[in-house]
């Protein structure tokens, strides 16, 4: 299963280059929507993957720092075409994928939650109801659901998405990284199995 599977991330700097130290090839999405949507077609298209892994940084006011969670679905909390009265979160017209994307879940020991995806760094309640937010994590989602491929998910929460998230986050990486890659070998070892 191992060659079945690929594993995007945002950002190197949420890796620390703590993965490809250990010989595991990280794909690069680059931040926001649409570098995720991109990355994550050229990946699949690429590879041939069957599940590709999602880990990456999160911020929570629900969730304690440091905490590892499981994404259990994806929303986009800065979808927002309420005037023209739609629900916050809901891509009008597109009935094909739903405004919430539901994963299955793939790391039993880890608690769940929903995180809402945007195009803006987070710092205060987003107006769509989500347990933890990120920039990235909805588009692969949706490019998965559309190509047919399995998405697992893991955020580090790396800050309270408050007024000192920017600072807690640059602070808070080295330390993610290390519970990420643990994780990721972990899981690696079990289906090796």
């Amino acid at each position: 299963m191992v060659e079945q599977s690929a594993l995007i991330m945002a950002l190197p700097s949420e890796s620390k280059g703590l993965f490809e130290q250990a010989g595991i090839q990280v794909h690069y999405s680059g931040i926001g929507k649409v570098n995720a949507a991109f990355k994550a077609y050229e990946v699949i298209q690429r590879t041939g993957c069957k599940i590709l892994f999602n880990l990456g940084t999160a911020g929570s006011s629900h969730f304690e720092t440091h905490s590892l969670v499981e994404v259990s679905s994806f929303v986009q909390r800065d979808m927002d075409v309420s005037p023209l009265g739609f629900v916050p979160g809901i891509t009008p017209m597109d009935e094909e994928i739903p405004g919430c994307i539901e994963l299955v879940s793939y790391f039993d020991q880890l608690p769940k939650g929903i995180c809402g995806t945007g195009d803006s760094f987070e710092t205060g309640l987003p107006k769509v109801s989500c347990d933890l937010v990120d920039m990235e994590g909805y588009a692969l989602a949706k490019v998965c659901k559309k190509l047919g491929v399995r998405l697992v998910s893991v955020k580090y929460i790396s800050d309270g998405a408050n007024t000192t998230a920017h600072l807690d986050w640059e602070n808070n990486l080295l330390l993610g990284a290390h519970k990420l890659l643990d994780l990721y070998q972990q899981a690696r070892l079990s289906f090796q199995s």
